[in-house]
């Protein structure tokens, strides 16, 4: 009897992409079959992100074929990739939060009961069918912002679905979801595998790869240096293959020796920018010496919380204290003289200039002070050395402390911001999503400085989506849930489900410890 051979779904061959300066995908070969989850690993710089974006059509590949079922294709652009059952779900949702479920997943695919008006029956429909078709029910109607992020994920994974995908692009698709709806979409994508969907999963989550993934692809420098299977490899061999090196992919946080409070907050109310109340009485203390993490899922305050603390946002009410001198209201020049620092969630908009050079990034709070500055006059000098010296320290990698800061891959722009706000005698320590979207060793650089500050005697918030980040370093973890800490626990008998759980719930109720009552 003769052996039926089924074309992979997807097949790149010798895709090679070229940039000035660099080859950022060399001669790489992927494929995916029908029916299968494909990971694809990778540094931060790697080319994982050019290679989905030859497939989706934003880029062309220099060199290389593409296939579908077997027969070359050419794809002209997103929509050409659309039509061809191509779809891709980013890490960072593409919804209008306004808009309604259907509507999101309408746009550009209108269903048209006439010349002049939407089927918005007919969307429905299918909308509800779909959704059942995979194990959830969803209200075609409820307001996208009203959701919980992993139902967002959920509309995401939906829109591809109406638009018939049959091959999906996921991009780091659990970063800032809860345990609990981590298990929910891997039930979904389970079940879209088995209805014969190709699925490439692209993660830094290794134990998630490892539990998802039919077959696993890593790629460094440009180049695949390895496909495996989950049952042949660990955390541990994927981490080396990534990086080129051993990795320690936990890294050991040692004995906290907390002192006295440092930073102090006092029943702190605040609003975003609708004039919504977001943080609801919140109080907390971090010491001097300790980590003290806060866990939850994104919008529950934590982004209003962080702004009042460093004095871009201006609180509704209560106090916040550093080294017991109130510095409520004070703004982010009065804080660094104070010995605050700050690590921002969003690297792009508010840790870097990105037209500026690595150098002038370098010294951004403290350009005006000496040895960088005589009188009104700089020192270019003093500056360039200073970078130098803290490029090596950091490991930024680039060519020259001259080159612009947006030039960098996501990683070394990070330990930017990292180097420059971690230098010097830093009091109060804010450390807000650190490590978003870095690789295992970016990661592992970061969090040994978080903890090597710690110990020389700094007290650090760390607030944080990712619930394995908190969960590692944090000496302590509060969990925060509709702009209220319901929760804080100790950091190294903490339960990862029971966070998880506190973070999609709320919990029963306020929770307390040794160090003091939480009150919601």
């Amino acid at each position: 009897m003769t052996e039926v051979v089924v074309a992979p779904a997807l097949e790149m061959r010798g895709i090679t992409k070229r940039y000035p300066g660099v080859v950022a995908n060399d001669h790489i070969d992927l494929d995916v079959r029908p029916g299968e989850i494909h990971a694809l690993l990778g540094e931060n710089g790697a080319g994982k992100s050019t290679l989905m974006n030859i497939l989706y059509g934003l880029a062309a590949p220099d060199e290389g074929q593409i296939l579908l079922d077997g027969e070359e294709v050419r794809i002209a652009g997103p929509s050409d990739a659309i039509a061809r059952g191509i779809s891709m779900v980013h890490q960072h949702f593409m919804l209008v939060p306004v808009l309604s479920v259907a509507e999101n997943i309408l746009l550009g695919e209108e269903t048209m009961a006439n010349r002049l008006f939407l089927d918005r029956d007919e969307a429905r429909r299918r909308i509800r069918g779909l959704g059942s078709q995979f194990g959830f029910q969803i209200d075609p109607d409820a307001r996208v912002e009203s959701l919980s992020v992993g139902w967002q994920q959920r509309v995401e994974i939906l829109k591809a679905l109406y638009r018939e995908a049959r091959i999906l692009v996921l991009d780091e698709p659990t970063a800032v979801l809860t345990p609990q709806e981590t298990r929910e979409i891997f039930a979904m994508l389970r079940r879209l595998a088995s209805e014969g969907h190709s699925i490439v999963f692209i993660s830094h989550k290794l134990y998630e790869v490892l539990e998802i993934a039919d077959r696993i692809t890593v790629i460094r420098r440009g180049r695949v240096v390895g496909t495996t299977l989950p049952a042949e490899t660990d955390e541990e061999d994927l981490a080396q293959l990534m990086v080129g090196r051993e990795v320690q992919l936990v890294v050991d946080r040692g004995e906290s020796r907390p002192g006295d409070p440092v930073l102090v907050v006092e029943d702190l109310r605040a609003k975003d920018d609708r004039g919504h109340e977001t943080v609801r009485g919140v109080r907390f203390d971090v010491r001097a010496g300790e980590i003290l993490g806060i866990a939850g899922v994104a919008g529950n305050g934590q982004d209003e919380l962080v702004e009042a603390l460093t004095g871009l946002r201006k609180p509704s009410s209560g106090k916040v204290r550093i080294a017991g001198r109130d510095v409520t209201g004070d703004g982010p020049r009065q804080l660094i003289r104070r010995g605050m620092a700050f690590v921002p969630g969003d690297r792009h908009r508010f840790g870097l200039v990105l037209s500026f050079p690595v150098e002038d990034n370098l010294v951004l709070t403290q350009y005006r002070d000496p040895p960088f500055a005589r009188g009104l006059m700089r020192d270019d000098t003093a500056v360039r050395r200073y970078a130098e010296r803290a490029m090596g320290e950091f490991d930024i990698r680039t060519p020259s402390s001259e080159v612009q800061a947006g030039t960098l891959s996501g990683g070394n722009q990070q330990k930017c911001v990292v180097a420059r706000e971690f230098a010097g005698d830093v009091r109060v320590l804010i450390l807000d999503q650190p490590t978003r979207g870095l690789d295992v060793g970016s990661i592992e650089f970061i969090h040994r400085q978080v903890v090597a500050k710690r110990d020389e005697g700094a007290a650090v918030l760390l607030v944080s989506a990712e619930l394995d980040e908190v969960m590692e370093i944090s000496d302590r973890i509060g969990v925060m849930y509709r702009g209220q800490l319901v929760a804080l626990v100790d950091g190294p008998t903490a339960d990862r489900e029971e966070i998880g759980l506190l973070m999609a719930t709320g919990g029963a109720g306020p929770r307390s410890e040794e160090a003091g009552t939480v009150e919601a």
